[in-house]
Formats: structure tokens, sequence, C-alpha cells
């Protein structure tokens, strides 16, 4: 009953509330307020999720999750160490890998490459460059003397697919045997093989100004290694964000010395950015919403100066201190229900369509907000998790009904003998 009366006089306090003009606006300004701190809380929460979906889903599609590389000596009889690796359950594929550190020159023009041996076949289990391929074919590795290079190599050598390339390779045939190389081999003259280009990818980022595949035979020629040695194995695991751990355990299964790099060797500092902008903006926003909500404080405030007469009135008839405190923190409760409501539905609708209301700002102003040749996406990823939804609102939620404790109390506070006694 004492609920009931509670609900019935908040709705009329809060009808009778429209009437009054200034306490109309300090309340509507506290609902858009804490709507807004919603709407903007959920879609930063979005673009965040968006950036580490893109990290794991595209940059890490090519990115290893993981490579085992041998420590001063080749893996011998790889297949077999292969074979062992993958018995842990966590690990999905592995594939063989020599790389090497060189330059490519055209004429006069040199450039600093990354040169990686892979096995045709099997690369596609552990990276999905083929797919990037937007000139000439991934398949043509498997000819003699070719290579496949990134566009912005390409376009630093003035290069297409069909021309003749040379590379220039350090001789490591002593060190990778764990020989140390004497004076006159460390100043020996480079290993030169002139290459054919037969595929251009495009991937966006570093790894097309840097990266350049030739196949596993080639490699394995050029720096004098064994048919079934390489110099280490990539792995492709479950869950990249665990790859650390699953790796260490995967690499226990073996007898050989191997150096272990995970991809948070490289990338792990914009995942690390990501989570650290993603805690400062939630931190930012949460105080955002208490600000606004804080401002209920001001209005209920008002409300109780404005009704102290209806409250002695109400406190002489019978009715408790729960009773009025609840009707006043109902009126608070309101606006933040409103606010949360309209920023929850309008924060799902623009984390839904960020990418394309991104699209049709960046058309409108002729400009490009991120360029694949810094970031390895050019478009604003979103993804919406119910999850951050629901907390978002909760907070609100919470923080708005904290806001109404205090005035609903000192509502409660109001002695009927003086204020009768002043009327």
């Amino acid at each position: 009953m004492l609920n009931s009366l509670s609900f019935f006089l908040g709705a009329r306090y809060i009808k009778s509330r429209q009437n009054n003009g200034f306490a109309s606006f300090i309340s509507a300004s506290s609902t858009i307020g804490i709507a807004l701190g919603v709407t903007v809380l959920i879609v930063v929460l979005s673009a965040m999720n968006g950036f580490e979906r893109a990290l794991a889903k595209h940059l890490l599609s090519v990115v290893p999750h993981v490579e085992l590389i041998g420590v001063n000596k080749p893996i011998t009889n790889w297949p077999v160490e292969a074979k062992l690796i993958n018995q842990h359950p966590d690990v999905i594929a592995i594939a063989p890998l020599i790389k090497a550190q060189g330059m490519m020159q055209k004429k006069e023009q040199l450039k600093g490459v990354e040169l990686r041996g892979v096995d045709i076949g099997l690369e596609h289990q552990v990276s999905a460059i083929g797919q990037y391929i937007t000139d000439g074919r991934w398949q043509d590795l498997s000819r003699n003397n070719t290579v496949v290079i990134g566009s912005g190599i390409a376009q630093k050598l003035g290069l297409t697919v069909g021309d003749k390339v040379q590379i220039l390779l350090p001789d490591q045939t002593k060190e990778h045997n764990g020989v140390k190389a004497d004076l006159a081999q460390q100043f020996a003259a480079p290993i030169k093989r002139q290459l054919e280009v037969v595929g251009i990818f495009n991937f966006g980022g570093a790894i097309d100004q840097s990266q350049s595949y030739i196949s596993l035979a080639l490699a394995q020629d050029l720096l004098g290694y064994q048919m079934d040695q390489v110099q280490g194995l990539r792995l492709t695991v479950t869950d990249v964000f665990r790859a650390p751990r699953i790796v260490r355990e995967a690499a226990a299964k073996t007898d050989h010395y191997l150096y272990i790099y995970d991809w948070t060797h490289v990338h792990g500092s914009l995942f690390n950015d990501i989570q650290l902008v993603r805690m400062v903006m939630y931190i930012v926003l949460v105080l955002v919403i208490a600000v606004a909500s804080f401002n209920i404080v001001s209005t209920l405030i008002m409300i109780v100066n404005e009704k102290k007469g209806d409250i002695a009135i109400l406190k002489t008839m019978g009715a408790s201190n729960r009773t009025i405190m609840l009707t006043f923190m109902l009126q608070g409760t309101v606006n933040g229900v409103i606010g949360c409501v309209v920023g929850g539905l309008l924060g799902c609708y623009f984390a839904l369509n960020l990418t394309d209301i991104i699209t049709v700002i960046e058309t409108t102003l002729q400009t490009k907000f991120l360029s694949s040749d810094v970031y390895f996406i050019d478009f604003l990823p979103s993804y919406l998790q119910s999850s951050d939804v629901i907390i978002t609102i909760t907070i609100a939620l919470f923080l708005s009904l904290v806001a109404t404790i205090y005035p609903a109390w000192q509502a409660t506070k109001i002695e009927p003998a003086q204020v009768l006694g002043q009327i």
C-alpha cells in the first residue's frame, strides 16, 4: 500500500514538474546528459571491440601467431618436429619457414626486404597472404627463381608481374650450421640471385613495404640448408590472446632448442594501446554519466523545497519516511531510466552502423580517417557486444539511483510543525 502511494505521488509530482520551467530544464538536461553518456560509451566500446576483432581476424591472418626459430642451427627433420608440436590440442596448423634479411635491386634502385621461404602448399594453413594477391598468382611460386612481393616494394622499385629483380643476401652458410664465421667470411660477397616477380600482394601497413615470399626449396638452396632443414616453424593457434601460454606448452614437446616469438613481441603494443584507450575512455565516460546523474540532485532538492507543505501534510496524515523517500527517489530514477533507454537505443544503432556512418562522413568531407599505408585497416571497425550494453546501462541506472538518495533523505527531515506553522 505504501509503495502504491509512493508511485502515485511520484507520478503526480513528475507531471506537475513540467509546469515549472527551470526545474523542468534541469531535469531534461540530466536526462539528456545520461543519454549522451550512455550512447557515446556504447559506441566507443564497440569501436574498441572492432579494433580487437580486426587485429585478430585481419592482421593476425598474415602475421604469424607464433614462430619457433632454431637456436644457432636449423631444425632438422622438421616434419617430425612439427608432428610432435601439433599434438597440442590448441595448435591448429604448422608450416615451415626460412627467413632472411636482404636487399632487392632493380637497376639503381635498392630496397631492404625480409625474404620468407615458405612451403606453398602448407602456407595457406597458417597465413591468408594468398587472398591479398592483387596481381599475379600465388601458385606460380612453385616455378624456379620466382618471388611474390608487397605492393610497397613494387611501387618503390617500379616492379610489375613478369619483371626481373635481383636479390642480395648475406652468406650465412657457416653461421646457421653452428660455426662462427671468420673475418673473411663476415666480409664475403653477398649471395646474388635474379628472380622473376610472379605476384604482388596488397595487405596494408608496413608488411607491404618490407615482406616478400619465395619457395621453401629456393630458400634452402640460397642459404645452404638441406632438404629436411628449416630455420623455424610457424604455428596457428585456436586463441590468439592465449598464444604465449599455448606455444610454451606446445614447444615443450620437442627437445630442439628454440626461440619462441609470438605475435605480441611485434604487435603486442598495438593490442595494449587498444586496452589502454578502452580503460581511459571507460573511466572518462562513466564520469560524464556520473556528472549528468548528479544533476538529478539539483532537480530533486528544488522539488523538495517546493513540496515542503505537501510533505508536512503527508507526515501529519501518517505517511512514513520510507514512503516519502520512495516518492522522491522515483522521480529521479525516472530520469535515469529514460536516459538509459534512449542512450542504449541510440548507442546500439550508432554502434551497428558506425562503419557506414564514418564512410559517409569520409565521402562527404573527401578525406580518409584511417590510411591503410599506416594502419592495417582503412576503415573504422565496430563490434557491438551485449555485455557492454548491459554493463553500461546498469552503471548509469545505479548512479542515477544513488543520486536520488540524499535529496529524498532530506525530504524526510522536514518537521511538519515548523512548515505548517509558517503557512
